[in-house]
């Protein structure tokens, strides 16, 4: 079924650059994007499917898939640059793409901590260095970042998880301030524990005491993202925690 897009939405042809587009938060982002009329560019290992699905049911809309890997970081600035050029600039950039490790501290691998923080805390950094300049020149853009509960209060068995979105909110805080005299707003969307795929990556090492019912749905983070982006340019949420009412983190 084709679903007309209304042009006085206020995100309707917002050039958006979502990461992370292809499964759990993003997946519901792209699809609640996609309806609000914006142009999206899906950036993600595997972008194609959710890209075709939408356009399937959004015909008219503008929509790019961008297969990357977003911890190859050498390789990030000119794959930005590229995808930049290809996409015609930004007007949003959503930080979504994230991983998670479950473990103690003494015994996490070196490896495991040096992944989270070159995908939830580094690549963030070089995306934001990438579309700053086109942000700049054009005197308005928003960066929102899917941090996390984690990025307020750190949880035994998750420190190198909590360590990096600590860092992403500094990194963030920091950001906002510099880039605000150009017209860039920098907002953070912290939610508490999100049903996603990524609980059935973790496998054994996520707690049988974890109910998946009671935590947040993607729908409800995706909503609430687009009511943050929806702000009038005046106006930013520099951070919001987003907590599921039934008490689970």
């Amino acid at each position: 079924m084709h679903h007309p897009i209304s042009p006085d939405q206020p995100l309707a042809q917002k050039r958006v650059i979502l990461t992370g587009a292809s499964s759990g938060i993003g997946r519901e982002l792209a699809r609640q994007l996609a309806a609000a009329g914006a142009a999206l560019a899906l950036v993600s290992r595997h972008p194609r499917a959710i890209a075709e699905e939408l356009q399937a049911h959004f015909p008219t809309a503008v929509i790019g898939a961008y297969p990357c890997d977003l911890t190859d970081l050498n390789a990030l600035p000119s794959r930005w640059q590229e995808m930049l050029t290809d996409f015609g600039g930004v007007d949003i950039l959503i930080n979504n793409a994230g991983t998670a490790y479950i473990g103690n501290l003494a015994e996490m691998p070196l490896s495991q901590w040096q992944h989270l923080f070159d995908l939830n805390l580094t690549s963030v950094f070089l995306a934001c260095q990438a579309v700053i300049p086109s942000m700049r020149s054009q005197h308005q853009g928003t960066i929102l970042n899917i941090a996390s509960i984690a990025a307020k209060q750190s949880f035994p068995q998750w420190g190198g998880y909590c360590a990096s979105k600590f860092a992403l909110l500094a990194m963030a805080q920091a950001l906002g301030a510099e880039e605000r005299a150009y017209g860039i707003r920098v907002m953070n969307l912290c939610p508490g524990s999100v049903d996603t795929p990524l609980w059935d990556k973790l496998g054994d090492a996520v707690p049988a005491s974890f109910d998946r019912a009671a935590m947040l749905q993607p729908q409800t983070v995706a909503t609430t993202a687009l009511h943050l982006l929806t702000m009038p340019a005046t106006a930013t949420i520099e951070e919001l925690i987003l907590m599921p009412n039934g008490g689970a983190f």
